[in-house]
């Protein structure tokens, strides 16, 4: 079975022109089958903000209007998914930038409106398998942005980390996947204000205590729940840490089952 590599870029990452292009000069020079999946929330806040549009968040969740859908959509899939792909362009990195209605890679359904009402927002309902895998047997590297579609016509602003989780759990059939979660940080860490105080290791029974004694970042708490769902999806590893961890130079944390 053909080892595939999803990696998720996101972070202060996104937002630095020098770190980014060095995160991606690293991907293209990966060989073999691999999918890059990126955010760009600071950055959609950022153009909210001189646009004159307001962002709600509810713990810690976009709520996604239709303005911000709009927004979104112009950031996601226009500005920072064809600047990535024009980037590894000129890298020899052959790559095609899709949003989840693009081949119908990603479906989704618009979340509930109870208990709250989050907008625009999906949930992932499917993968198309054999897309990806047509895509990737030609030597394309597909670049997700965080935006879904529900079959109908509506695009749904989507957690970038969790299409990074899905898509590798649904390829796991096909390939032996290693999921890649990548942002500025070392790793998970016991304190956020030291970057060393990486946590070598992170199993569910870990994550759990952790978190019931409060020592995890919020912002983290999503990121690690999408790993432990991978892993039982049959995803073969997963790791956190900064963008150096490709080319397996850089520090992380090994989440296991």
């Amino acid at each position: 079975m053909d080892k595939l590599l999803v990696v998720k870029i996101g972070g202060n990452v996104i937002e630095n022109r020098v770190a980014l292009l060095d995160f991606l000069k690293d991907f293209a020079a990966l060989e073999g089958p691999k999918i890059l999946v990126h955010g760009g929330g600071k950055e959609a806040t950022q153009m909210a903000k001189k646009l004159g549009v307001k962002v709600k968040l509810i713990e810690g969740r976009r709520v996604t209007d239709a303005q911000n859908l709009n927004l979104i959509t112009m950031l996601y899939a226009g500005k920072l998914n064809k600047t990535i792909v024009a980037q590894l362009q000129a890298l020899g990195c052959q790559s095609l930038g899709l949003s989840g209605a693009d081949g119908n890679s990603i479906l989704a359904e618009k979340r509930p409106v109870k208990p709250i009402d989050f907008g625009f927002v999906g949930d992932l309902k499917t993968v198309n398998n054999s897309f990806f895998d047509l895509l990737l047997k030609e030597g394309i590297s597909p670049v997700c942005c965080a935006l879904s579609h529900d079959g109908n016509g509506q695009l749904l602003n989507t957690n970038a980390d969790t299409i990074a989780a899905t898509v590798a759990a649904s390829l796991s059939n096909h390939y032996e996947v290693h999921l890649l979660y990548c942002f500025e940080k070392n790793g998970v860490l016991k304190d956020l204000n030291n970057d060393n105080s990486i946590i070598p290791s992170l199993n569910e029974s870990d994550y759990k205590n952790l978190k019931t004694k409060g020592l995890l970042h919020t912002g983290m708490l999503p990121k690690l729940q999408n790993c432990f769902t991978a892993l039982k999806k049959g995803v073969k590893y997963v790791r956190i840490g900064n963008p150096k961890m490709i080319t397996e130079s850089g520090t992380y944390t090994q989440i296991t089952n």
